[in-house]
């Protein structure tokens, strides 16, 4: 058996005034052919599970395309259409296929094409007709179209945030598609769009409610004839249409059994919709219950700076309240090129004033303090983590200590803080910290969980405040709960 691997993955905040270019794409990961097999082989990703199924199920992988790009603004025509062609032309130089193996995201917005995912998965399916099957993986925050359900023939959502069960859901895919191309099974999917999203603050798994969910789905899991279950909990932050809540069932052969696992599961959902909303601190309350609280280091969430979810990570507004209250003992991450290379000129030992912060929506921030560390911003993060991957840049980085022993990390390239080793790879011991920002919700805690005595999320503004009365929407469908309270449910409509 001869299995395409293709890989397309990029969470769009349509909220940010960024576009996102070909250049962020080679900044992260773009590989293809062979180089996939180096670069991505006994990694935490689902291709990574893709690779490790071909050694499992005894198929030939088949590389095309790897392509991943932080988490920021809709990508430009010119990129999707340039990563669209690469796929095409690959498809074309690999000769025949038995199946394709698709990693997308699910929350993909281009320039001209909201359904960014579904134009791809459409454009494959005629590049390689009805008769392939195509097992596509998505994120558990993508908001998923019916052209995306349409074009394949089966969906395997992540089932857990922090996102640690890629690899799994990799090889649950591979495990699904060797299955199907030798007649085993016959994949079919049901598949339902709730009018409701879920506030990212609830979206922990391993924390009611969302835990919740997660045996729910175990149960339709056990179900007879079901070969995959999942919950789309949807991503606030990219105005689309199809934004919002959604379930996949996969049955062998019969609807009738995949049906009746989506129309229960999403009956629970709907009931329980009241709980995914929520009030959250403010900044200044975050920070003044942080430096209360027994034990470190305390972990604070960014929320509204989340780079996982888009923003560009660069606000100072957890910085100066911190700066405010007289916090020491505290470490932040901060976007800003120009002060990396502020210290860089200045060198390893000297003394830097700066302003810190310049290229966000919030005011900047003057520090003084000592250039500590100077790094290539390279790490390798070796266990299962959100995200997947284990090879990271951050770019040009430079540590900074203050007086009042606040570190000021600054980096070149915006990184979410989804590893430890983003830190300790910069000689930083987390567990000396009394206070730690983060620019996540709760994708860092599969990190942190290890050195953190608490978590804090903290209300702040910016692209990913989870404030929505914020947020100007366009083309989210009406009514939709927890805008229109009036948003009514029934199952299998």
């Amino acid at each position: 058996m001869r299995i395409g691997i293709i890989g397309f993955l990029h969470e769009s905040n349509t909220f940010v005034n960024t576009k996102t270019t070909l250049k962020d794409f080679e900044a992260s990961h773009l590989h293809f052919d062979d180089e996939i097999l180096k670069e991505w082989e006994g990694t935490h990703h689902e291709i990574g599970g893709f690779l490790e199924g071909a050694v499992r199920y005894n198929f030939e992988p088949v590389p095309i395309i790897v392509a991943i790009a932080m988490p920021s603004g809709p990508l430009t025509t010119e990129t999707f259409e340039w990563i669209w062609n690469k796929i095409e032309e690959g498809l074309k130089e690999v000769g025949d296929l038995d199946g394709i193996l698709l990693a997308l995201h699910g929350a993909t917005v281009a320039i001209g094409n909201l359904d960014a995912d579904g134009e791809i998965v459409s454009r494959l399916r005629s590049c390689v007709g009805s008769e392939i099957p195509i097992i596509m993986t998505l994120d558990l925050h993508a908001n998923i179209s019916d052209r995306m359900v349409k074009g394949v023939t089966a969906t395997i959502l992540y089932r857990t945030t922090p996102h640690v069960d890629q690899l799994e859901r990799g090889i649950e895919a591979a495990e699904i598609i060797v299955r199907t191309i030798k007649k085993e099974i016959e994949p079919v999917q049901s598949f339902e769009r709730l009018p409701m999203l879920m506030n990212v603050i609830k979206h922990d798994t391993s924390e009611e409610p969302a835990s919740i969910l997660l045996h729910q789905l175990e149960q339709v899991l056990q179900r007879p004839k079901i070969l995959s279950a999942s919950i789309g909990y949807g991503f606030a932050h990219a105005d689309v249409q199809e934004m919002g809540t959604s379930v996949v069932v996969i049955a062998d052969k019969n609807y009738e059994f995949a049906d009746e696992g989506v129309c229960w599961l999403s009956e629970k959902i709907w009931k329980m919709r009241s709980q995914f909303t929520g009030d959250i601190l403010t900044p200044g309350e975050s920070i003044r219950k942080a430096m209360t609280l027994d034990g470190q280091p305390i972990v604070v969430s960014d929320v509204g700076d989340n780079v996982g979810g888009g923003a560009p990570g660069n606000s100072t507004v957890l910085l100066q309240e911190m700066l405010s209250q007289g916090v020491t003992n505290s470490l932040i991450v901060i976007w800003d090129p120009k002060g990396v290379q502020e210290c860089i000129s200045k060198g390893i030992g000297s003394e830097v004033i700066l302003q810190v912060g310049l290229n966000s929506g919030s005011l900047p921030v003057a520090i003084t303090g000592k250039v500590r560390t100077i790094s290539d911003g390279k790490f390798f993060e070796p266990e299962p983590r959100h995200g997947g991957r284990s090879q990271n840049n951050q770019g040009l980085t430079v540590v900074v200590e203050t007086l009042q022993k606040n570190t000021i990390v600054l980096t070149t390239l915006r990184m979410a803080p989804l590893s430890l080793h983003q830190i300790l790879s910069l000689g930083i011991n987390p567990k000396a910290k009394k206070i730690i920002i983060v620019k996540a919700v709760v994708a860092s805690r599969a990190a942190y969980e290890d050195v953190a005595s608490k978590f804090i999320l903290s209300g702040t503004p910016g692209a990913t405040s989870v404030n929505f009365t914020l947020l100007s929407y366009k083309h989210r469908k009406k009514p939709l709960f927890p805008w229109e309270l009036s948003a009514e449910y029934r199952s299998g409509n």
